[in-house]
């Protein structure tokens, strides 16, 4: 039987991240992914297919759109669908391939099959032939991600009524779609569809999309998602979808009570995702789950085995996919005696829509619930001449600082190329920065991250410059 310093099951980017990180510690490790293709969920049919997809269908929009008002004459221009999914095929091949290279440079060991518990120290890797595989392992680390959640009365059958999974590979651009859940997938596989020019209707339970996020930048995005076509139905409780055979029927209750009826080629069911243990054996070993079927762990990923770490979606906290890296990285360092440092509030959260939303820290809502002393400063981008020159005046930077202290804690972007511009606020949050500190830091023109200092200004005593 092999012995290995450190197994890790999931090969998603919480687990081989944290199976390269104990390669490098010297651990000897094994991967094993019950997939036949490594990166998990984000990696074969997640964020990075998602953001192939979103990157095509928004290059269509701009050019149908925006090109004449460019000076750009296109001609006849018109969509190959195929063609645009299998780009989108060749860009996860690509990308999981890379993967593959880093294993066998790291010198690890992937074993493909489904991974369970025998005991605390022996796994079983059970493979796609029948056959078994048993190991030992000083250390393991539980990294499984999570699968597509759904409503209890909604039956996903893959045909009509979907999970995001089979959304990335339709055999024709849908006329029309209805997405159940106005949150991160539902909204960007929407936009996707809605730029291509599906009809797509959205059907949120709550009163707001993104409602984890900040109010504003709900709205934000309602705004500007609503002129690319989307229609929004906010406070509706879906409460039958049926696959009628050749469309999907949903069925809804407004706020008012009044039965809605949607007729659509797909019901794309984007409610959430749900931690993924099931099969893993971990009442064989005593590891306990929630009540959301997440393992628990304490404030150091470890489990009721000291040995024996979990990360990731099958934890509490966001599903994100850095949010897994970080957590595998920090796990593996513990394993090995060190003090690595984690804050789970400075992990940004992202929606890849366009205009795209970001943010890190607590939003204004929570602040107000916990009571918190603050002050807050917002720049819209119609008012950034970086934003004017490409066309992309949609969204607003807002920054949240301490009433006394001037600390920031929290900043919210809805607007271009928000994905990349949070980083500057996480950097400014770690070092405990303060609104003053972003206000008073040069800041290159023309660029976007302007109205990060602009609405920084703000938040210091309404000194925006440019507003």
């Amino acid at each position: 039987m092999n012995q290995y310093d450190l197994v890790v099951i999931g090969a998603g980017p919480g687990g081989y991240v944290a199976a390269i990180r104990g390669a490098q510690l010297g651990y000897k490790t094994a991967l094993i992914e019950k997939r036949g293709t490594l990166g998990g969920t984000c990696l074969n049919v997640g964020c990075i297919p998602s953001k192939a997809l979103l990157d095509s269908s928004e290059h269509y929009l701009k050019a149908s759109k925006e090109f004449e008002v460019h000076g750009i004459k296109t001609g006849g221009l018109e969509i190959d669908f195929p063609r645009m999914i299998a780009r989108k095929q060749e860009v996860v091949d690509q990308t999981v391939a890379g993967v593959d290279f880093l294993m066998e440079k790291n010198g690890i060991t992937v074993l493909n099959g489904f991974g369970s518990f025998v005991d605390a120290h022996t796994l079983e890797v059970k493979k796609d032939g029948g056959e078994t595989e048993q190991i030992k392992a000083d250390r393991i680390l539980i990294a499984t991600g999570s699968e597509p959640a759904s409503l209890p009365f909604i039956q996903l059958d893959g045909d009509r009524v979907i999970t995001s999974t089979e959304a990335l590979e339709l055999p024709a651009l849908p006329e029309r779609m209805v997405i159940i859940g106005g949150g991160v997938i539902g909204l960007e596989l929407g936009s996707v569809y809605a730029r291509l020019g599906t009809e797509v209707h959205v059907v949120e339970y709550q009163n707001a999309i993104i409602p984890t996020m900040d109010r504003t930048m709900g709205k934000e995005l309602q705004r500007a998602m609503k002129k690319i076509g989307v229609k929004f139905h906010l406070s509706h409780g879906v409460k039958e979808v049926v696959n009628a055979g050749d469309k999907a029927i949903v069925k809804a209750d407004n706020k008012k009570g009044e039965e809605v009826t949607w007729e659509a080629d797909y019901c794309l069911v984007a409610v959430g995702r749900k931690p993924y243990t099931e099969g893993l054996g971990l009442d064989k070993v005593g590891i306990a789950l929630d009540d959301r079927g997440r393992v628990e762990v304490d404030g150091h990923l470890r489990t009721a085995h000291p040995h024996i770490y979990a990360i990731g979606d099958v934890v509490k906290g966001a599903m994100l996919a850095h949010k897994a890296e970080e957590e595998g990285i920090y796990a593996v360092e513990h394993m090995a005696g060190q003090k690595p440092h984690l804050d789970h509030n400075l992990i940004p959260g992202v929606v890849y829509t366009w205009p795209e939303v970001a943010a890190v820290g607590q939003t204004e809502e929570q602040l107000k619930a916990d009571g918190i002393a603050y002050k807050t400063g917002s720049f819209p981008f119609k008012a950034s001449g970086r934003a004017r020159a490409s066309m992309d005046t949609d969204g607003v930077v807002k920054v949240l600082a301490h009433q006394e202290t001037d600390e920031i804690l929290g900043v919210h972007i809805c607007g271009p190329r928000a994905a990349d511009m949070i980083a500057e606020a996480v950097v400014a949050m770690e070092y405990r920065a303060s609104a003053e500190d972003i206000a008073r830091m040069s800041h290159a023109h023309p660029t976007f991250t302007e109205a990060v200092k602009e609405a920084a200004l703000a938040a210091t005593g309404d000194r925006a410059l440019h507003i």
